[in-house]
């Protein structure tokens, strides 16, 4: 069962090095986890998680290798199996044994359960807390809240000891994941770190020079003289190009929500948003419907929008090899006579820096898709997820 554990973690996608494979070993033959599936889970996860990005994958290798074992005592079995029974029984304390036992035995009669309940209830008359019968707190028995009782009913309060698959089981942490797509919030988290900060821009000075106020104070013997500076502003340029129609009908809601997230950021100096299908030719779009006459001459982009503008493409890139090395054809719009290779060039050696975001980016260089690997070797290309977006925004902002 724990070498498929490992090869699970393993295919799920996390690095689990043999020395924290091995302190596992360890904090079992310790009895660390009291023999409880919950405590293994919790122990498991500290020890081979090294990050909360990872917590998602974690559960789901927990829930592939340890489901269906909640119910019996074959996790106990097992894990005693495995690190030699009569050893790891010698270990354990009189407490220890109690939630050993408890494992072992988890068949619940829910219809006792109630039964029982009911008849302690009709017989106490006061609050308990602890002990191993009447309904109360941080005991043993069945009925009450914060106790460590597996099985029972919870009565008041909030729930303490969860068992690992309910934890497993809410996946509460695939937003933490950094392989999946994202939502509005991860787009403006992102595109935080597009922030270069600058007091040259021509706007009015408005906020208090702090350092400038005492300087001239001091120089003026003690009287207070106000200087004001003006306040620093993001002073990035953004050119955002997207692709739009055919096969990015799939994305349209994740493009839109990275439309919204850099229009509500709202503190770049500017932003300029234009679109194009499959490739940028002569011409881009001034609407996402990428209709006839509603464009800008793409020469015109490049002469009123300089190089200091940091671009984002986004676009699946995938389009016919035509598409991207024909002279004479009229995919979309005018071509202006040259390729769609050679327009992407020209938009390379215009703008210092460009990278290019792709929903569903094929891993590596891929044959079948011989026009994304093409535009690859021409722009860095990341996929449109949190990491590959945190990677694009490093590549933008760094020297």
């Amino acid at each position: 069962m724990f070498s498929t554990f490992f090869y699970t973690l393993k295919a799920k996608g996390l690095d689990v090095s043999l020395s924290e494979w091995l302190s596992l070993f360890d904090a079992m033959d310790k009895g660390l986890n009291n023999g409880s599936l919950t405590a293994f889970y919790y122990m498991a996860r500290a020890i081979l998680v090294k990050s909360e990005t990872d917590f998602d994958k974690f559960d789901l290798a927990f829930e592939e290798c340890f489901k269906g074992i909640k119910s019996d005592n074959t996790i106990t079995d097992r894990m005693l199996e495995w690190l030699d029974k009569s050893e790891f029984q010698e270990m354990l304390h009189e407490e220890e044994r109690y939630w050993l036992n408890q494992v072992e035995d988890m068949h619940v009669d829910k219809e006792d359960v109630e039964t029982k309940f009911k008849e302690r209830l009709k017989d106490q008359d006061s609050e308990h807390n602890g002990g191993s019968y009447w309904i109360g707190t941080m005991g043993k028995t069945q009925f009450g809240n914060m106790g460590g009782n597996i099985g029972g009913i919870r009565v008041g309060g909030s729930t303490g000891y969860q068992s690992a698959f309910a934890v497993v089981g809410a996946r509460k942490y695939k937003d933490f994941r950094d392989d999946r797509m994202l939502d509005n919030r991860q787009f403006q988290q992102a595109f935080r770190k597009l922030r270069q900060f600058s007091s040259k821009l021509d706007i009015p000075k408005t906020e208090l020079d702090i350092n400038g106020t005492i300087d001239e104070t001091c120089n003026c013997g003690g009287m207070l003289r106000i200087v004001m500076d003006r306040p620093r502003k993001n002073a990035v340029k953004l050119l955002l190009l997207m692709d739009s129609g055919g096969t990015m009908i799939p994305f349209m809601k994740l493009c839109n929500e990275l439309f919204q997230s850099i229009y509500k950021s709202n503190h770049y100096k500017d932003v300029k948003t234009y679109y194009f299908h499959n490739c940028i030719y002569a011409k881009m779009y001034k609407t996402p419907e990428c209709e006839n006459g509603d464009w800008v001459d793409t020469d015109w982009v490049f002469r009123n929008l300089d190089s200091d503008y940091k671009v984002i493409i986004v676009g699946d890139a995938a389009m016919a090899p035509e598409e991207l090395y024909s002279t004479t054809g009229n995919y979309r719009g005018p071509n202006g006579g040259l390729s769609g290779e050679q327009w992407l060039l020209l938009l390379k050696q215009h703008y210092k820096k460009v990278v290019w975001l792709n929903p569903k980016m094929a891993p590596g260089h891929a044959p079948w898709r011989e026009a994304e690997t093409k535009v690859k070797e021409i722009f860095p290309m990341y996929k449109l997820t949190v990491e590959g977006l945190n990677e694009a925004m490093v590549k933008l902002m760094s020297r």
